[in-house]
């Protein structure tokens, strides 16, 4: 399984701003090799670098009420920018869905920069370690005050004279004073004020007045961080659990909702249901998330504070998925097109198939892939060449099996998902292949083709009334082709149409609402032939999909049904 980098979300005030790493600029390779000697347990990182895993990168404060944004960055609730109407968007159609913004790091790390404030919900994990932060870094100070002037035992921290790493162009060296209780008090306090900058962890060195040398080895810490650090670390281990696999989460990913799992665990639980595991709410992310951004402030907490055990713990899951994913092979049955959420029914009676099928659902997980024959011989994509069935097709799982006295068997199964063959090859006389899965692109992205599209080909001096009749598709927004090929099919029931008729409604079910859905309805019950309707397989957003069910309609309408 492909595994995704942990990258820091970057400073929204620096073009060149890099990830807060373990490594002080100061810090020379012997003390590097010192402290990768301690243990876990014992580990001590940089005062500076233990304060900026709780910075909001935005206002450089303790995160308040932290909000995860969809490019994986976190700034605090009040921190994020002025909202404005977001036009040319009719799916889907939600409330909240009205009003966007544009991101801090706007072209930086993947991000679009245009989002959504419904995706923006509040980061519940975040929130339970930034008040483990304050409980542990202020349970010395009854007051957050900032400290009295320097005296003879004061530290010093100091950093700047980085043109690259200032906010407001100022590039002169800045120095905090740090009394009494040692450098992560400090520096907690300075932060709590907004006077500690995120970016100064990039060029930061410190003072001891008691010490000959400067230098951040293990030894200029006092007893008080020490116990500090100790004592965090051992609360915050207790809230990083995933909620679905209950150990150290891997890969942070933060749904809207704003609840956080491993990525695997929101994989395996988006193959069966779209809803959060805890609140049950929508998740509004594509199923296939490899190429969804992480939580890059969780992940970097994770990955300093806990680096040892995420190291051992990603080596674990990589060596479990190679264990279950060597050498499987996904059975195919060469016959028709199936569909995503739609029931396919079958009557399989030849032998290999009744060995596949048998297979399946006594010694596998009731899965197999449906593809259609590939009847004019093209070449596929890759390597695959001329193989005898076409390249896209669905994962069905059998919701009913049975076995007829002959050897016969009926079977009921429905549409899980859409998969890409790879690479095939032959067991027993059935097909095999190595798949991969097909999944749209993301809610955002899909809000983006209908604004781009609509506004590029808008049709301005077309009446209201003809809009569905005579508009370009590319131009109609998401909800108007939904209804113009709803609109179709109310027509075609009216005069009596057979492929309307109550016992297939009653097979597939009555015409969906959800534009999602629509898709796979329509092409599973309209009467044309199958190499018409193989390329809504492919189409990667609800609205192309859409787009071919509308033209399906207009040229069938075209014909005169």
């Amino acid at each position: 399984m492909e595994q995704a980098g942990t990258t820091s979300p970057r400073s929204p005030h620096s073009a060149e701003a890099e990830p807060a790493t373990v490594e002080s600029p100061n810090t020379s390779s012997t003390d590097i090799s010192s402290s990768e000697e301690h243990s876990s347990s014992e580990l001590e990182l940089p005062p500076h670098i233990i304060v900026g895993l709780i910075q909001c990168q935005h206002c450089s404060k303790p995160l308040r009420n932290p909000c995860r944004l969809p490019c994986g960055n976190t700034v605090c609730r009040e921190c994020l920018p002025a909202t404005r109407p977001r036009t040319g968007i009719t799916y889907p159609i939600a409330q909240g869905r009205e009003a966007g913004f544009t991101c801090y790091w706007e072209g930086k790390n993947g991000c679009a920069g245009e989002h959504c404030v419904e995706d923006c919900g509040t980061d519940v994990v975040l929130c339970f370690v930034a008040g483990i932060f304050h409980e542990e870094l202020t349970r010395m100070t009854p007051d957050i005050e900032e400290p009295s002037p320097r005296h003879d035992n004061a530290r010093v921290v100091r950093w700047g004279g980085s043109q690259q790493h200032s906010t407001d162009g100022d590039s002169k060296p800045r120095s905090l004073i740090i009394n009494g209780r040692g450098w992560l008090y400090g520096l907690y306090q300075y932060a709590y004020g907004g006077k500690f900058p995120y970016y100064a962890s990039r060029d930061i060195y410190y003072e001891d007045s008691n010490l000959a040398d400067e230098s951040l080895m293990p030894e200029t810490l006092s007893q008080d961080d020490r116990v500090c650090f100790k004592n965090l670390r051992e609360r915050l281990r207790a809230e990083l659990d995933c909620q679905v696999c209950y150990a150290l989460i891997l890969d942070p990913m933060t749904l809207p909702c704003g609840h956080t799992f491993c990525r695997s665990c929101i994989a395996r639980v988006l193959d069966h249901s779209d809803l959060c595991p805890i609140c049950r709410r929508k998740v509004g992310m594509p199923t296939s998330i490899q190429s969804e951004p992480i939580n890059g402030t969780l992940s970097s907490l994770i990955d300093n504070l806990f680096g040892d055990q995420i190291i051992s713990r990603r080596d674990a899951v990589a060596h479990d998925e190679l264990g279950g994913m060597h050498d499987k092979k996904l059975p195919l049955f060469v016959c028709t097109l199936s569909f995503p959420t739609m029931p396919t029914f079958l009557h399989i009676f030849e032998p290999r198939y009744r060995l596949m099928v048998r297979r399946v659902v006594e010694n596998g997980d009731g899965k197999f892939g449906m593809v259609m024959y590939n009847r004019r011989g093209r070449p596929q994509g890759g390597d695959m060449g001329s193989v005898p069935f076409m390249q896209y097709g669905t994962l069905l799982m059998v919701e009913r099996y049975e076995l007829l006295p002959d050897g016969r068997s009926l079977v009921i199964a429905t549409g899980v998902s859409r998969f890409k063959v790879l690479e095939a090859g032959m067991l027993d006389g059935y097909h095999i292949a190595r798949t991969e899965r097909v999944d749209d692109i993301s809610l955002a992205e899909e809000e983006r083709l209908e604004a781009l599209e609509t506004l590029i080909n808008a049709v301005p001096d077309l009446p209201p009334d003809d809009n569905l009749t005579r508009a370009p598709l590319d131009s109609m927004s998401t909800q108007d082709l939904l209804l113009l090929t709803r609109e179709f099919i109310r027509k075609q029931r009216q005069s009596g149409a057979p492929w309307l008729h109550p016992r297939v409604m009653l097979a597939y079910g009555p015409v969906p609402t959800d534009a999602a859905r629509f898709p796979w309805w329509f092409a599973s019950i309209l009467p044309i032939a199958e190499e018409e309707k193989y390329p809504i397989l492919s189409a990667m957003s609800v609205r192309e999909r859409l787009k071919i069910c509308a033209r399906w309609a207009r040229e069938l309408e075209a014909r005169d049904w």
